[in-house]
């Protein structure tokens, strides 16, 4: 039972249900991080600019710097961690980044994989100009977005490839 001072959420990340008591103020971002101890979220500019907190809530991505814990209640949230299989096999997404250098430092990583996996969920054969479009709501100061652009380019063309086997 939550006091006037906390409230009562349920939410299923990665799988699996959670049941806490929080304040209302905190964030998703900050649930997932402490409560949760699922740190691949990053906190970058805490504004919602930077997108390194980006998370999939209920498959839309979100900015999890913006939205409230309690936002999530009754939610499906899906962070960096929750992508890879249960085996550990990374996802396209994941494996694209890796195989064509989007990544540098890593800071931004997570919110570019996030943000690219409900991209090409929405949209699987995206044009290299979509695919910049897209690329704007997540900041990266290492790699020149060529390596991220390239990433995404090959996930996609590697899921449209597995959808006609």
């Amino acid at each position: 039972m939550a006091d006037l001072g906390t409230a009562d959420i349920r939410v299923r990340v990665n799988g699996s249900m959670r049941r806490e008591t929080v304040r209302p103020r905190l964030t998703l971002a900050d649930f997932l991080r402490v409560n949760c101890a699922l740190t691949g979220t990053h906190l970058g500019c805490e504004h919602g600019v930077c997108g390194a907190c980006t998370v999939l809530l209920d498959g839309e991505a979100v900015r999890a710097c913006l939205v409230f814990a309690v936002q999530a209640d009754d939610a499906e949230v899906t962070t960096i961690e929750g992508l890879a299989a249960p085996d550990g096999e990374l996802s396209a997404v994941q494996a694209a980044f890796r195989e064509h250098h989007g990544l540098q430092c890593g800071f931004c990583t997570p919110g570019f994989v996030v943000s690219v996996t409900a991209f090409l969920a929405e949209n699987p054969k995206p044009t290299d100009e979509e695919i910049r479009e897209a690329l704007t709501g997540n900041l990266c100061r290492c790699t020149g977005y060529q390596g991220i652009v390239n990433a995404v380019r090959a996930a996609a063309d590697k899921s449209v490839t597995e959808d006609s086997a």
